[in-house]
Order: C-alpha cells, then structure tokens, then sequence
C-alpha cells in the first residue's frame, strides 16, 4: 500500500496493534489490514538477579511500552502527518511462564519471578508426580507450589496470580484475562474444554487443603481465552498508561493476552496440526503441533498449546544468543576503542558471515552461553564458558561457528527424544527471531544443527510483536467459523515470501563432532558451577 491508503487506515482505526515484552527488547508493532507495517517503536531491556531471583522492573516495564508506543506514534505523525488517536484493535504478549502474584489492592507481593529461574525443582517434581504431566520448573504453579513449600508469608495474601502478558493486559482494561497458549505455561489445560484442567485444579487444591490459605486455585487464576474471542477493552486508564500525552481513545478491543511461544507459531504460519516453528532470542524454543500426545514424561518436553488449544511438544533450552550478544558487544567496544561508531548490523553481518568460513566442526573450540541454568543438561545455574586446548584452531571463523553451534546445541538433545523415540517426522521447520536477519547464516548453522531444512519468511525479523499485532486482528476480522490456521494460510501468508535452506552434509558431520566435544565437556561447565563464585553472591555471602 502506498503512503496515502496507510494514512487513511491510520485515520480510519483500520489498525492492529501488537506490543511484546521480550526478553531484552521491549517492541510495538502497528499494522493495517493487509499486515503490512506501518510503524514501529523499541525499547531495550534486561534482567536482574535480585535476591536469589532472575526479575525485571516492572516500572521500567511501563516506561518501556509507553517508549515504543511513543515511537510508533512519533512515526505515524512523521509519515503520515497523522495523530494516532485510535487504533482497531490490541493485543499484548509477553515471555511465557514466571511469577507475577499480586494482592488484593493489586499490588505485587514479591518482585516478577521470571521463566528463567531454576529455583523450583522440588515442586516441579512433586507436581509431576501428583498429575502424571510434566510440570516443568519454570512454569506459574511450579512457582506458586515453591512458595507454598518455602512457607513464604505472602502466599497468604495472593488473590491474583498471572503472566506478564496477563499483567500488562490487565493495567491496559481491567480484566483478568489470559490467552489458553499463556495459560498453559502456568497451568495444564484441557485441549476439549478449552480451559484449565479441572481434575489437575482439584487435585492441586487437595494439596493445600490444611494450610488453610483464603483461595482457591480458580479464583486467583486468570480466565482463559481462545484466539478470536473478545478480552476486554482499552480504559481510561489504560488509554493514559500507553498514551501519556492524552492522545489515545479508550475504547478499542483487545485480543487475549499471548505468550511468545502463541506469537512465534502466529509469525511463522505454524498453529496446524503437523506444522512446527523455532523461536530463538535469549532462550530458544522449537515446537511441533500434535496429532497426538507423547507417549511418555519427558523431562525434555513441554507440553503447551496454541492460541487455540491444540496441544505442543515444546522443547526449550534456557539459553541461547545472550553470549553470542556479549561476545558482539565486546567486539563493539574494540571497534568504539579504535575511535569508530560501528553500525550494529553491519558489526552482527560481518562476524556472523565468518563462521560460514569455519571448519565445520568449529576447530576444536567450546563454548557453553549458560547465563541462567540449563533444564535439558541439568546444569543448574549459569557460567558463561570458553574452552580451547593448545591444538585448537582458534581464529575468528571457528569462534563465531562454535557460538552459533552452542546456541543450538542444548535444544537438538531435546528435539532427539522427539524424533527418535516419539517418531514425530520433521519435513521442515519455519525460524523466526533477530539471529535470522542476517541472510543465509542463522539458517544454514540451524539446518545443520537440527538436520532438517529451515524456513525463514521475510516477516521473521518482526516476531512476537508482529504476530500478537495479527492475533489481534483475527480477533477484528475473522470470518464466522474460521478458524485462526485458516485465517493465517488464506489471508496473512497467501502471498508470504521465505526462503528454506536445506542441512549441508558437512555442517550436519561437523555439528555432530561438535556434540560429542559438547556433551563430553559438560562436566567442566559444572565444575565452573562449583568453583567460580558468582560475584553477586560473593556479595551476598560477606
């Protein structure tokens, strides 16, 4: 569309706007009809370790969205000459999973308990016991139960539990509500009755009946929602919230709030039975939406839902590009140092392209990008790791090959127990995610380490913010009766451009060299884990 139809769809609220809290960046993305964008904003951020726990500042948070709105909006009167006043439709999403317990005046009792906290092991495994489903560590009830197991005292006062995409869309309309592909990431779900699992809520009500707490699972929990369904509307408040200039109109709808595993499955044309996406940022996640369930427990493999139920094997390692972040960071400074403004796409291009120049097995060299625990090889917590031997190849290439491997490494022995021992067939896998901009690298490293050929569309650059922006125009513009999968193949991908890079036979060799050194290294990781005193809790410790 050119400049003048945008104006006009801006004008006329013909919109859709997605904003997404990932894991370092915060974005807002507006579209029109077509999905095409018309403005986007960004704000950076990260996490803490405070107190024993991974969290983020849920006012920075705020500050955040109200920043990449702002850009979203300053771009709009830019291009357009227009005042962004209305806007068709909403939808937030967030990282799935974590701890966000409010009271009743809606306040948080205890800092946000992000996913990436290995600290509920106990309630993991007694939960998984007690269901026969895997309950994994990060999960919001893992959390809850470690609470309750810990005698923590505000327990006591919870009267609403949620995620942060639940939390967000509650400051924004009130209403506590949740996407079923978020829900699941805090509680199982009943693919047939669309909601919580009543047998498992019982059981867990069960649990603590002698301790006496004022409320019941249910009522502290959010209310689910499948993709299409209504979720609440812009207030005022909220309105002032994203909108500090007063510009906003209250009033708009929103879509139920998503995790990014829901989004990353929107962005990549994957919520069909059969179909399976990789979603790769801080953690890295690939998932395959079932025919049927797995046969068995994994400690590997999740199992979630898409925005409209159906189940998903999820596998998930907890690290993925923080190291490679840091390792281009560090890479910025040299440049900085010599008196040069690097261009980050161009410094990310150029040291990303040296490891198509790599040995295929990476020279001998090791890395482990644990910044957090590894659930998949039971490290428990992270030690950023380099390791080489005097007879290594260490050159540049080799260094960025072995960073690009270890980002995927963890993943591939989880994604084994699907495709060996549960003979899930894997034809293709469609990527999304910022280690995808660059053309032909990200694909061709992830092809090698999966086996399997990589689609990467020319949309994977938007992500999470992109695909809860089309969720919530599902919600606007979906026929009676079709369901989001169709919406998705007929409307938003009829015309989607992409391009599949198939597994080079010698990267394929070369990673699984990489492997055997991989997995034969784990216990130097643990023994950094042993050893090496994280200096936050050196401070602790005095």
């Amino acid at each position: 569309m050119g400049n003048a139809a945008m104006k006009e769809a801006v004008e006329r609220g013909e919109t859709s706007l997605g904003i997404e809290l990932g894991s370092t960046r915060i974005k807002a993305v507006l579209i029109n009809r077509h999905f095409e964008v018309i403005a986007s904003g960004t704000y950076e951020w990260e996490n803490q370790l405070i107190g024993g726990y991974w969290t983020y500042d849920l006012k920075k948070m705020i500050q955040g969205v109200q920043a990449a709105y702002r850009q979203v909006k300053l771009e709009v009167q830019e291009r357009y000459a227009v005042t962004l006043q209305t806007i068709g439709s909403i939808g937030c999403s967030a990282m799935m999973q974590g701890y966000i317990a409010l009271d009743q005046d809606g306040e948080l009792l205890v800092p946000f308990r992000t996913w990436r906290n290995a600290t509920t092991a106990e309630a993991a495994a007694e939960l998984t016991n007690a269901f026969q489903f895997k309950i994994p560590e990060r999960w919001s009830i893992a959390h809850l139960y470690q609470a309750i197991l810990n005698n923590e005292a505000h327990v006591g006062s919870i009267r609403y539990m949620t995620t942060l995409s639940g939390y967000v869309h509650w400051l924004l309309t009130g209403n506590k509500a949740l996407g079923i592909g978020d829900a699941s990431g805090m509680f199982p779900v009943d693919e047939t009755a669309k909601q919580y699992n009543e047998d498992m809520v019982q059981q867990f009500d069960s649990l603590l009946a002698d301790r006496g707490y004022p409320w019941t699972l249910q009522e502290i929990l959010p209310q689910v929602y499948t993709a299409g369904e209504h979720a609440g509307n812009l207030h005022e408040a909220g309105a002032r919230l994203l909108d500090p200039s007063g510009s906003l109109q209250a009033g708009i709808p929103l879509c139920p709030p998503e995790g990014d595993a829901g989004t990353g499955m929107v962005a990549t044309d994957s919520v069909r039975k059969r179909t399976g996406n990789l979603s790769v940022g801080t953690s890295i996640f690939a998932m395959f939406v079932l025919e049927k369930n797995v046969s068995a427990i994994y400690p590997e493999i999740d199992i979630v839902a898409t925005p409209e139920g159906s189940p998903v094997a999820m596998v998930l390692a907890n690290n993925c590009s923080s190291d490679l972040n840091a390792w281009v960071g560090l890479f910025r400074e040299f440049y900085e140092t010599m008196g040069r403004t690097p261009d980050m796409d161009q410094l990310f291009s150029v040291l990303l392209n040296q490891a198509l120049e790599a040995d295929a097995d990476g020279g001998g060299l090791l890395s482990y990008g644990y910044y957090s625990g590894e659930n998949i090889t039971g490290i428990t917590e992270g030690r950023p790791l380099f390791v080489r031997s005097p007879q290594s190849r260490f050159n540049l290439a080799n260094f960025m090959r072995v960073h690009l491997y270890s980002a995927f490494a963890a993943l591939r022995l989880g994604m084994d127990i699907l495709t060996q021992q549960e003979r899930v067939a894997i034809q293709r896998i469609t990527a999304h995610g910022g280690l995808f901009r660059t053309p032909q690298v990200g694909q061709r490293i992830c092809a090698a380490a999966l086996n399997v050929p990589v689609s990467v569309m020319s949309t994977a650059g938007e992500g999470g913010a992109w695909g809860i922006a089309i969720l919530a125009s599902y919600m606007l513009h979906k026929e009676p009766n079709e369901s989001l999968a169709d919406y998705l193949s007929a409307k938003v991908f009829r015309n989607a451009e992409g391009q599949v890079v198939s597994p080079d036979p010698g990267d394929v060799d070369g990673f699984a060299l990489y492997m055997e050194r991989y997995t034969g290294g784990l216990p130097i990781e643990q023994a950094a884990v042993d050893h090496l005193l994280d200096n936050r809790k050196r401070g602790e410790s005095l």
